[in-house]
């Protein structure tokens, strides 16, 4: 603990966003959409991650957006953005999300390298342990494979979390409804990352809601894909021929 006469550590200061379009143009419908999606709060931003491609075309961004604290109570406050610059003008297409990992997940599905855009681990809560770390890595990796149904953001310092409904693209998934629930560990300064499967969106949504209001179960286990396997006894087709002439 400091004495009252130790001065106080200097706070780093947070990182600000510089887009730099300074020298930029684009069409008065792209630069209006810009200004109401991204420049309005800029003083609000806060870079988790970027990346600038080499040539200087495209840049990719996780954005935190502070103002949205003071919005409608349980919006994302992420931002996932992509910057195209070209001949003097530019282009951008961006998107909401409750999670960093779903933010990196877009911006990878949009040809950002999966290396480059890594969060900055003096920003935020770090992973409290590896089963966090983990799912976040799978889903970086595959969240184009699910539709996000809902999401509420709680910043209260006594209950700060994160929960997410999911809709499995492929029907045929099993467990196709997932919920992501994101607790903080205000006190640790940590965070953990759990996933659970259900059978319906009703069931998924009620868990959710019970969970924001402090009554929630443990998440039931996402079920494991069933293997194809072969009956025993059934014999094997004949093996393809190769394409093109023979030797």
């Amino acid at each position: 603990m400091l004495s009252s006469t130790e001065p106080a550590p200097a706070r780093k200061p947070l990182p600000e966003v510089d887009f730099g379009l300074d020298d930029f143009d684009a069409d008065e419908e792209v630069c209006l959409n810009f200004y109401r999606r991204v420049s309005v709060t800029q003083d609000m931003l806060m870079p988790l991650a970027e990346h600038h491609s080499a040539d200087g075309v495209h840049s990719y961004y996780v954005l935190f957006d502070g103002s949205v604290t003071w919005g409608i109570p349980g919006a994302p406050q992420l931002m996932a953005l992509q910057r195209d610059r070209d001949k003097g003008t530019f282009t951008f297409e961006g998107e909401r999300l409750p999670l960093p990992a779903m933010a990196q997940s877009w911006l990878i599905h949009r040809g950002c390298p999966p290396d480059a855009i890594e969060l900055d681990p003096e920003l935020g809560p770090p992973a409290a342990d590896e089963a966090t770390r983990a799912l976040e890595r799978r889903l970086a990796g595959d969240g184009d494979h699910y539709a996000l149904g809902y999401s509420y953001t709680r910043d209260d310092p006594d209950d700060m979390l994160t929960v997410v409904a999911l809709r499995a693209l492929d029907e045929r998934a099993p467990s196709p409804f997932r919920v992501l629930v994101e607790e903080v560990d205000t006190d640790a300064w940590t965070h953990t990352l759990r996933e659970g499967g259900f059978d319906t969106k009703d069931e998924a949504l009620r868990w959710c809601f019970n969970r924001l209001d402090g009554e929630a179960g443990p998440l039931p286990p996402v079920r494991p894909a069933v293997a194809v396997t072969r009956p025993a006894g059934l014999p094997k087709g004949p093996a393809a021929r190769p394409s093109g002439r023979s030797r």
